[in-house]
């Protein structure tokens, strides 16, 4: 897939992400896939937002952990800066991991609450080995603080004595003590209050431009991606049905999810609301171990016809880098 304007970051071709289901105690053997992430490819711009969005279960988290090498992908290609990281083993991983961190779902579960806030941002730079002495540590780490808007004198609290939005605020800290490229953000701000879901989005989009970040982000509020995001990448059931600019994908939604998917968000306004067409969707998202055949959407979209179940449908520029994949459109 091309794109065009800014050099390429990311490069992923092709990438599959299937979990093992396996029969038996003592003899396990293989005896299906879970079909987490099947057949995705996208590219992420050098200092831009890509938004991910999908219903939960669709694999977007899986294919942020795949990004980072998390998770090992079962083929396919992530391309990090021109080099491929499913090649690299090891120590060769651990030198890109440097510049690729994640900031994670929940606030409460991801930070170690036996460790003290400056000894959780500070470890990244012990670990990269990024500081010689003790007072260039405590520097370091009273600036990460300065700069998510904390106060270095918290540097000595544990996580218990903060509030769910500080506590994102240090892992937004601790992912940024590296000085990373690319940050996968796995819904930073689900977890938290609509009011401080503002405030963390604020920042982030304050330190993309102060330390020219590129970030994968990861949501379910479209609104939020909206917001964020330069451009969105659609997911249903491990595939990528639609990319394209924020601003062309919300007033010109091409794919039938897609279209179901905007037609959910609420709009403040009543009237417009009541008067707005609606697509509602039959039936339950089909499992990931046994994906329907074809267009894996067909089971549950208002205007599939007989040959979306017979084949993959191509994945196709409709021009202004608007990429869709339905035979329909």
């Amino acid at each position: 897939m091309q794109t065009q304007d800014r050099e390429n970051l990311v490069e992923v071709r092709n990438l599959k992400m299937y979990f093992p289901v396996t029969s038996g105690v003592i003899f396990q053997r293989k005896v299906a896939d879970i079909k987490a992430v099947d057949d995705v490819s996208f590219v992420i711009r050098r200092g831009e937002t890509l938004g991910l969005v999908g219903e939960s279960g669709c694999g977007k988290t899986t294919t942020g952990r795949c990004l980072l090498q998390l998770y090992r992908p079962t083929e396919g290609e992530v391309l990090f800066d021109g080099t491929d990281l499913t090649k690299l083993k090891g120590s060769e991983v651990r030198k890109f991991r440097r510049r690729m961190q994640m900031i994670f779902q929940d606030p409460y579960s991801s930070l170690n609450p036996r460790q003290t806030c400056g000894s959780i941002i500070g470890e990244p730079l012990l670990v990269h080995k990024m500081v010689h002495s003790k007072n260039e540590y405590r520097e370091q780490v009273a600036e990460l603080l300065s700069v998510v808007g904390l106060s270095p004198y918290m540097s000595s609290r544990y996580p218990h004595e903060f509030s769910g939005g500080q506590r994102q605020r240090i892992g937004v800290a601790r992912a940024l003590a590296v000085r990373p490229s690319l940050i996968v953000c796995d819904e930073p701000v689900s977890a938290l209050d609509v009011s401080i879901q503002a405030q963390v989005i604020n920042l982030l989009e304050e330190l993309q431009e102060q330390f020219n970040l590129t970030y994968l982000f990861i949501a379910h509020d479209l609104s939020v991606v909206r917001h964020i995001s330069d451009r969105i990448a659609v997911m249903y059931l491990g595939k990528v049905v639609e990319i394209a600019d924020r601003v062309e994908l919300y007033e010109n939604p091409l794919h039938p999810y897609t279209k179901a998917l905007l037609s959910a968000v609420p709009i403040p306004d009543p009237v417009a609301d009541s008067e707005r067409e609606r697509t509602i969707l039959t039936g339950d998202v089909p499992s990931p171990l046994n994906p329907p055949p074809g267009c894996v959407f067909h089971t549950r979209c208002p205007i599939a016809i007989d040959e979306c179940s017979e084949g993959l449908p191509e994945f196709r520029n409709m021009g202004n880098d608007h990429w869709v994949a339905c035979i329909r459109v």
